[in-house]
């Protein structure tokens, strides 16, 4: 595919401390290209924002170039922060005015209106993943478990455990056939249902009523939310997971440190499931950090640690639409809420992009935190304005509340309109 770098060559883990896995997700290589080519100030995001005027041409039109902003367009604004010394932020959860936070205390506090709520504490394992299904909250942890809690009907500030994936039973009823032990090491074999290493992601199908969990163990899991069985365990890359994402036309989406994002097709099967190999979207030398994938239509975003987002637009088959430049540090997380895209990035910003048909604008740069951004969540506001709560989690130990316009104020007033603002990518 055209502007999509291609690298055939395996790229081995090289060693580094948790402190650097933790900052990076894990990563095969760092890349000084961002580093080493200077953005021009005339290519910020603030610069090429519809708020402020039109920007000069772009030397490939695959390409969108942003740079460091510090004001915010009218209707963007930070409404808050929260902060509690206790460790940094990892992951984040947004549901019905509640927010959870992941920390590496392995505490998992619950907010509202701006205020601590509540709070439910693991045994072990700092907290990379939360995912809310209903009244149940899914937690991936350091310790390569996946913990189970429940909100009570009656009090939603009390959480209790409701178990761990998989269940004791199963790893029990498991554990006794020789046939269900795969070899991860030289002379070291594990129950293929159970991640060895950290779970680093989580993603919910909640029409399919499953759950998916990536790790650093290299493989994906599929489990049914309904009765917590682990259905499938596919080996997916050569290094580590770093994000899986369930996506459109029964796709599920994996971003490895290998360098790769793989696409899986899904098969349901009686009771069961199967995912096929469908397609390896991107294979480059850079770790693959964050993945995202649009609600309102087949897109989906890779973010890696070279500080570039990729993208893939889906018409019977997922061809590159293009790339976003917004970071000079790793992209470290994403998130795709109505025509917007979200990118936080190890150098302390927010990216926040507009997708008009295959163009994307960049509205705006998110500034604030002292530390890399490693996590995002959002709510909506409101639905006809295009207004929306967005989370952002930093290694400062704080999140940044914010509210983020689909449209600048000029805009609603006028109403719709045709063609694109400043900033496009041209995917044709």
């Amino acid at each position: 595919m055209a502007g999509v770098p291609e690298i055939t060559k395996p790229f081995n883990h090289p060693s580094m401390d948790e402190e650097e896995e933790d900052l990076f997700n894990r990563q095969s290589t760092t890349s000084d290209r961002s580093s080493s080519t200077p953005l021009s100030p005339e290519c910020s995001p603030y610069n090429m924002s519809p708020w402020h005027q039109m920007p000069n041409s772009f030397p490939d039109d695959n390409e969108v170039y942003a740079g460091g902003g510090e004001l915010l367009p009218r209707g963007t604004s930070l409404l808050g922060s929260l902060v509690r010394e206790e460790g940094h932020i990892y992951s984040l959860a947004a549901i019905s005015g509640l927010l959870y936070t992941g920390s590496d205390s392995k505490n998992i506090r619950v907010w509202k209106n701006q205020k601590e709520f509540s709070g439910f504490k693991s045994s072990s394992g700092l907290v990379k993943a939360i995912v809310i299904s209903s009244d149940r909250i899914f937690t991936g942890h350091q310790d390569g478990k996946i913990r189970v809690w429940k909100m009570s009907p009656k009090n939603p500030s009390v959480h209790k455990r409701a178990g761990s994936l998989p269940k004791l039973w199963d790893y029990l009823k498991g554990s006794i056939k020789p046939s269900n032990y795969v070899e991860v090491r030289r002379r070291r074999t594990v129950l293929w249902l159970k991640h060895y290493d950290a779970v680093s992601c989580l993603s919910l199908n909640e029409d399919q009523g499953l759950l998916y969990s990536g790790s650093w163990d290299k493989t994906f899991k599929v489990w049914r939310i309904a009765d917590s069985r682990c259905l499938e365990s596919i080996i997916a890359h050569d290094d580590a997971i770093n994000s899986v994402v369930s996506g459109f036309a029964g796709l599920v989406f994996t971003g490895s440190a290998d360098g790769t994002v793989k696409a899986w097709r899904r098969e349901l099967q009686g009771k069961g499931t199967k995912h096929n190999h469908a397609q390896t979207l991107l294979k480059h030398d850079c770790a693959v950090t964050a993945l995202a994938v649009s609600p309102t239509a087949p897109v989906v975003y890779c973010g890696s640690s070279d500080g570039v987002v990729n993208f893939w637009e889906w018409e019977r088959q997922l061809s590159h639409g293009g790339a976003l430049r917004g970071h000079n540090q790793a992209v470290l997380c994403l998130a795709a809420l109505g025509s917007l895209m979200l990118s936080g990035s190890a150098d302390k910003t927010i990216c926040v992009w507009r997708r008009d048909g295959g163009n994307h604008t960049c509205l705006s740069v998110l500034t604030g935190h002292t530390g890399p951004v490693k996590c995002l969540a959002f709510e909506e506001e409101d639905a006809a304005a295009g207004r929306w709560t967005v989370y952002s989690g930093s290694l400062d130990k704080s999140v940044k509340i914010w509210r983020v316009l689909e449209q600048s104020p000029e805009a609603l007033l006028r109403g719709p309109t045709s063609g694109g603002g400043g900033g496009l990518i041209d995917s044709t």
